[in-house]
C-alpha cells in the first residue's frame, strides 16, 4: 500500500508512530489465515519523503513482512535510505526457510526500526534487535506491545509454554444447551455465527474434536464458509480406536491426525488407508493423555488449537486446566432440557466455579458472541 505522510523528524512523532504501528498491526491481521506455523507479522516502511509501503508474512517458505514491504517500496522506485520501519514482531536474525530479515533491513540502509514486541523464539529473542543496533540503526521497542502479542498469542504460547493456545468454541442456546436430548444440534446458531466460527477455524493450526462427536454428528471440521488457502490439521481423540473408515472427517481437504490410547493393527490399517495418521499417547484410565497431546501438537508446529467437541471432552479439558479461551455463540433460543456446554463437577459450592474474564462481547448476526478467558491466562 502507499500513501502520503509528513517526513519523519529527527525526533520521532509519537502520533505518527502510533498511526504506522496500527497500520502494521492491520497488515499482520491479513496474514493470520496463512502464516502458521510462523507468526503473523505486519510491517510498514515510511520513507524520508513520507511514502509508505506495507507487507505481511506470506505462507511458510515465502517472504516475511519486512521483505514484502521493502519489495513493495522498491517496485515503486522509492528509496529505502533513512526510512523508518514499523514491525509488529522483532525481525528475525537466523536462517530458516528464508534469510534473516534483520540483515535485509541493514542492507536497505534504513534509519530507524520500531518494534512492537521481542520475538519469543530462542533463535531470535533479541538477536535481531542487537544486529540492527550494531549496524547503527536506531531501534525502539514496545509500542503497542500488548496488541502485537495478542495477534500471535498462539505463537507466544508455543514458544514460551511449549503448548498451543487452546480456544474452545461452543454454540449454544441462551439457556446453555448445545443440543437437544436426542443429540440434534443443527443449527442452534445462525449463518453469521457459523461463518465466524469458520474464520476462527481458518486461523488455527489444528481443529480438535472427540470420537463421540465424530460418531454422533459425523462432522467434516474443515474450513468452508470463508476463503482460505490453508486447511488446518484436523485432530480426533479416539482412545479406543472406534473411528469408522468412512467418517466424513477423513475426507479431503486437509489432513487428519488421530490420537489413541492403545494399538490395534486392524484399526490402524483402516485409518491409514483413509489417509489419517495415528499416534499413541496413552494416559490414565485408558484415555488419551491430554497434556501429552498438547505438547505433541506444539512439536508439530500448532500455535492455536481450536476445539469443537462435545460436553464430555469439553469438561475433561476444562478440569485438566487446559483451556485458555472460550469462544461462545449464544442463540436467542430457549431449549429447556438438552445437552449442556460441558460436563464437569458437580461442585459443592460456587467458590469452586471456574472464574472467567470477558474480553469481548459482540453481536454476530442474530447471535451473541462472547470471548472469555480465565484471569491472567495470557501472562506467560
Amino acid at each position: 500500500m502507499t500513501s502520503a505522510s509528513p517526513s519523519p523528524d529527527s525526533q520521532p512523532d509519537a502520533g505518527q508512530d502510533l498511526q504506522w504501528m496500527r497500520a502494521a498491526l492491520a497488515e499482520a491481521g491479513r496474514a493470520m489465515r496463512h502464516s502458521p506455523p510462523n507468526p503473523a507479522v505486519g510491517c510498514m516502511v515510511v520513507t524520508t519523503r513520507g511514502e509508505s509501503f506495507g507487507g505481511h508474512t506470506q505462507p511458510p517458505g515465502q517472504g516475511h513482512a519486512e521483505v514484502q514491504a521493502l519489495a513493495a517500496l522498491r517496485a515503486h522506485g522509492a528509496s529505502t535510505a533513512g526510512a523508518t520501519v514499523y514491525v509488529t514482531l522483532e525481525p528475525c536474525a537466523h536462517f530458516g526457510r528464508t534469510p534473516p530479515c534483520a540483515d535485509a533491513l541493514v542492507a536497505a540502509g534504513v534509519g530507524r526500526v520500531v518494534v512492537a514486541v521481542v520475538d519469543p523464539n530462542p533463535l531470535v529473542a533479541g538477536k535481531g534487535i542487537e544486529r540492527l543496533r550494531a549496524a547503527g540503526i536506531r531501534v525502539d521497542v514496545g509500542l503497542l506491545a500488548d496488541e502485537a502479542r495478542e495477534v500471535n498469542l498462539g505463537f507466544f504460547s508455543r514458544m514460551v509454554r511449549g503448548v498451543p493456545w487452546v480456544r474452545m468454541k461452543i454454540a449454544a442456546s441462551l439457556d446453555g444447551q448445545t443440543a437437544l436430548e436426542n443429540g440434534r444440534s443443527q443449527w442452534i446458531t445462525g449463518p453469521s455465527a457459523r461463518a465466524d466460527g469458520h474464520a476462527w477455524r481458518a486461523r488455527a493450526g489444528a481443529v480438535l474434536t472427540g470420537i463421540g462427536t465424530v460418531l454422533e454428528d459425523d462432522p467434516r471440521l474443515d474450513v468452508r464458509e470463508v476463503p482460505t488457502a490453508r486447511q488446518p490439521l484436523r485432530v480426533v481423540l479416539d482412545s479406543g480406536l472406534q473411528m469408522p473408515g468412512d467418517a466424513r472427517i477423513l475426507q479431503p481437504p486437509g489432513t487428519v491426525l488421530v490420537y489413541a490410547a492403545r494399538e490395534e493393527a486392524r484399526r490402524r490399517a483402516v485409518l491409514e488407508a483413509a489417509g489419517a495418521e495415528l499416534a499413541l499417547l496413552p494416559g490414565p484410565g485408558g484415555k488419551v493423555d491430554l497434556h501429552a497431546v498438547l505438547k505433541d501438537l506444539a512439536r508439530r508446529g500448532v500455535n492455536e488449537l481450536h476445539v469443537e467437541a462435545g460436553h464430555k471432552l469439553n469438561g475433561s479439558l476444562l478440569q485438566a486446566g487446559l483451556v485458555d479461551e472460550f469462544l461462545v455463540y449464544l442463540a436467542p433460543k430457549l431449549v429447556g432440557q438438552g445437552r449442556g456446554m460441558l460436563r464437569a463437577g458437580p461442585l459443592e459450592s460456587l467458590d469452586q466455579a471456574v472464574g472467567l474474564r470477558y474480553t469481548e462481547v459482540s453481536m454476530c448476526g442474530d447471535d451473541l458472541r462472547i470471548i472469555a478467558r480465565p484471569p491472567g491466562r495470557e501472562r506467560f
